[in-house]
């Protein structure tokens, strides 16, 4: 399985954040807006990263991000030279995925709490696997409709009048016809390559399973100054009241296994004294507690 994180677009609506810095670096509290979708991928398993973002921000991401050896995985990088809509994603990176899997997730997208999407990963065996989330203004996304059984009947993106309040969040399981099915989608009414009518021919083959996230589930849209501020806020009460960071890549690579305690420990002495290095020194005596070495 591999994985693609789109971080372009204009980010317009951040104006005027984003005339200086891509939307997806702006800071969600104490982290890079980035950290969040990385760190949910390296926990579901996922080592095989692409980042796809403009010719302006893809130098700002690999100075932050590296080649993703020091988290114990890869990371590539992909030029958007334009964007054109969410599925364009995998014309861009086709050549990264190859013959694989993949789970593309959006940038700009922040879930906390649960473990859908490991298991999700894990279980997966072909087709395609999106996600439903119960929201309140459901027409500013593409919404799914279910039957009396709980399948999935239909999806339109933004409609003026949703058939349930079921959105769908910006992250998607795919096999590797995902290929095919992208070359193949149309620009839609407002010149995008629409990520629904991908799913929309999943859903025609009776190839597309909808796993309804779970109660205390998180999912936040972090696309406009209100809805960053009110990120931040909710990423600062859970962490205080909880003690444990949520977006945090180094703890995630450790419990994944993608790092060794030495490793870890190693990546902490490098940086700075800060809030986040206290942390992480944190974590690893937790470790060593947990493994009765103090």
């Amino acid at each position: 399985m591999k994985a693609i994180i789109l971080a372009g677009g204009a980010g317009s609506r951040l104006y005027p954040l984003t005339q200086v810095s891509s939307k997806q670096l702006q800071a969600v509290f104490d982290k890079p807006m980035i950290y969040y979708p990385l760190t949910v991928l390296m926990a579901s398993g996922v080592s095989d990263l692409c980042l796809i973002s403009t010719s302006d921000d893809l130098p700002r991401y690999q100075r932050l991000l590296g080649d993703g050896r020091q988290w114990g995985v890869s990371i590539v990088y992909r030029e958007q030279p334009a964007p054109e809509g969410i599925a364009q994603a995998f014309l861009i990176a086709a050549d990264f995925i190859g013959s694989d899997s993949v789970v593309l997730m959006l940038g700009d997208n922040i879930f906390s709490g649960g473990d859908d999407f490991p298991r999700a990963v894990s279980s997966f065996d072909g087709g395609a696997t999106i996600f439903a989330y119960h929201v309140k203004d459901p027409q500013r996304y593409g919404v799914v409709e279910f039957d009396h059984n709980g399948r999935a009947t239909s999806i339109e993106e933004k409609p003026r009048q949703p058939k349930s309040s079921y959105a769908v969040p910006g992250v998607y399981i795919y096999d590797n016809d995902v290929l095919e099915i992208a070359r193949a989608v149309k620009p839609s009414a407002r010149g995008e390559l629409e990520i629904t009518d991908v799913n929309l021919e999943y859903l025609r083959r009776g190839k597309l399973q909808v796993r309804r996230l779970s109660r205390g589930f998180a999912w936040l849209d972090a696309g406009t100054s209100t809805a960053l501020h009110e990120a931040s806020a909710y990423i600062d009460a859970i962490e205080r009241r909880q003690g444990v960071k949520i977006g945090c890549p180094e703890e995630a690579a450790l419990v994944r296994g993608f790092l060794s305690i030495e490793q870890f420990e190693a990546l902490i002495q490098k940086m700075p004294a800060c809030e986040y290095s206290d942390y992480l020194r944190v974590v690893a005596n937790e470790w060593h507690r947990l493994k009765g070495e103090i």
